[in-house]
């Protein structure tokens, strides 16, 4: 065998391997669908290339989970979990606990958890995205003094109008204490006491008179679009993307916005486990975190993200300035509340039901 046909061979036989290696590290990460999922596409699964990526949409919960875990049969290895699935999930065993030190390190050597804007709840967890319900208006609708707080959204006699809010109370109690005067800091002290609760649904008596109500994240946009609705409490990302990419003109009240966190979550179980791993290593390291901020306008939880985007500024894909679109910017945070979502699981149920009767009167 002469040693050209040599390194032929082996050339051959390192590149089936690669090739061999690139189909093993195949993951399934099941995550929310839409504009969002697209945007991990875009960041995180195009960019990795140790391996491909299916990307399953579900519409949340553990109940999935459960069963794939307790049957013993998991077919995915990745989920995108709320925060309250992150806490049980992991507490129950659903999840997997990972070794803190693989991940990236910020570009100081500050290690991931010490990185990130709000503490892991455990290690079971990968960062993801803040995002907020907020407030917001189209632009024209008041004549004179325009809407700047979360006051403001509850006062139809200084701003006339139909307003559209969810048809589930979380966050909608949060902020209706801000309006009440609360302060962001005392906020979960006085949801924790029946007086408090009483003075959140007082506030939203204001309102019960000229609410519309809506459950899916497309609606008030469209309440608002059409002017059924003066101002409507929404997703930010929704509106964001309404204003980025398709130029409506929308205007956003950060004052009181409500953040909720998103974590990404490795199956008790995982078939594809290793490369599962790798991946999550590569989609929670800070540039994967800026980079989707270039689709979508919901907030990295990683801090040095945030300074690799205000670098390369404009930072959306088609040339935008994406920074005041940010949910959770240094310039907002000081008047955003962020959720707790072990009090939602304290009290959640039972704030629900008064909800829910509070909407049928």
């Amino acid at each position: 065998m002469n040693s050209k046909f040599k390194q032929t061979l082996l050339a051959s036989v390192v590149a089936a391997a690669s090739v061999g290696a690139a189909q093993a590290n195949e993951v399934n990460v099941t995550s929310w669908g839409g504009a969002y999922t697209a945007s991990q596409q875009k960041a995180y699964a195009d960019t990795w290339k140790e391996g491909t990526v299916n990307f399953i949409n579900y519409n949340g919960g553990l109940g999935e989970v459960k069963t794939q875990v307790e049957s013993g049969t998991v077919t995915w290895d990745i989920v995108d979990v709320l925060p309250h699935e992150a806490r049980v999930g992991c507490d129950e065993g659903l999840f997997e606990e990972l070794d803190r030190d693989m991940f990236v390190k910020a570009p100081d050597g500050t290690s991931m958890d010490e990185d990130m804007m709000v503490e892991p709840p455990n290690d079971c967890v990968v960062p993801q995205i803040f995002w907020s319900y907020v407030p917001f208006y189209q632009e024209g609708t008041f004549s004179g003094a325009q809407p700047e707080t979360i006051a403001d959204f509850f006062n139809v006699k200084k701003f006339p109008g139909k307003r559209g809010i969810h048809t589930w109370p979380n966050a909608l109690i949060e902020m209706a204490l801000l309006a009440d005067g609360v302060a962001i800091k005392d906020v979960y002290k006085v949801m924790s006491t029946d007086a408090g609760i009483d003075r959140a649904f007082a506030m939203l008596d204001k309102i019960k008179d000229h609410a519309v109500f809506w459950s899916s994240g497309a609606k008030p946009l469209e309440l608002v679009k059409s002017g059924e609705v003066a101002m409507s409490l929404a997703y930010n990302g929704r509106i964001g993307a309404a204003v980025l990419s398709e130029g409506e003109k929308f205007v956003t009240v950060w004052d009181g916005q409500v953040l909720e966190e998103e974590w990404l979550v490795l199956m008790k179980g995982a078939p594809n486990a290793e490369a599962a791993k790798k991946f999550l290593v590569h989609a929670s390291a800070p540039e994967q975190q800026a980079g989707q901020a270039k689709f979508i306008n919901y907030g990295p939880m990683r801090a040095s993200a945030f300074d690799i985007m205000k670098k390369g500024e404009p930072w959306f894909h088609n040339g935008k300035n994406i920074m005041e679109h940010m949910p959770n910017r240094p310039e907002v945070m000081a008047r955003s509340v962020v959720a707790n979502p072990e009090w939602w699981a304290d009290y959640g149920d039972s704030v629900g039901e008064r909800y829910t009767a509070w909407m049928a009167k």
